[in-house]
């Protein structure tokens, strides 16, 4: 729940900064089914079907990663979306890599209050000797913050991406802070005119 939080921070900065949230509606995304399935897999594996064999649960989190960089991929005009996609494929890799899960610092798991049992699986959990650690959740989030919870370098490229795309779209004071985006920003090329081919969901 720590990073549609995260979002929604970031969503309150926009009218401080001086943007229209309303602009948002002026961009028309493709995809955004695969968007809506991809969370509910993560949801599915995580809440519903958590005893699943692993096999089906580490294929269910990969189809969720794939679907996301699709619809990515789709939207790449839209500013900020490549640097969104460019955070979910470093954890995307770290997971692939690490046999379907995210690996977690026990540290950090420690600090966000989680218990750790290595039998069970999840999205983000401790791996036996993981590949590139430090790509994983290392870092717990402060506690004075609400849904703490443990992130990665990925998550936070993520909202930095997510930083850009609403306040380059909503034109707020920040946007100027992005070099030579604020004037694309204008004329984006919506993606539902783009060539790419993308399933209906």
């Amino acid at each position: 729940m720590f990073m549609p939080f995260a979002f929604l921070l970031l969503v309150l900065t926009v009218p401080l900064a001086g943007g229209r949230l309303s602009r948002l509606a002026e961009v028309r995304l493709r995809g955004a089914g695969l968007v809506v399935v991809a969370l509910a897999l993560q949801v599915l594996m995580a809440s519903v079907i958590p005893d699943a064999p692993r096999t089906l649960l580490v294929s269910l989190h990969a189809a969720s990663y794939v679907l996301v960089a699709w619809a990515l991929w789709a939207n790449r005009a839209v500013p900020g979306l490549l640097v969104i996609a460019a955070g979910g494929a470093t954890n995307a890799a770290v997971i692939a890599l690490n046999g379907g899960t995210l690996p977690a610092s026990t540290r950090a798991l420690t600090q966000a209050g989680y218990t750790i049992d290595p039998q069970e699986f999840k999205n983000s959990g401790v791996v036996q000797e993981p590949i590139l650690p430090w790509l994983g959740d290392i870092m717990a989030t402060p506690a004075w913050l609400p849904f703490r919870n443990v992130i990665s370098i990925g998550d936070i490229v993520v909202l930095v991406g997510a930083a850009v795309l609403l306040h380059v779209v909503c034109r707020s004071r920040l946007s100027t802070l992005v070099p030579h985006v604020r004037e694309r920003s204008s004329r984006v090329v919506c993606p539902a005119e783009a060539t790419s081919p993308v399933p209906t969901v």
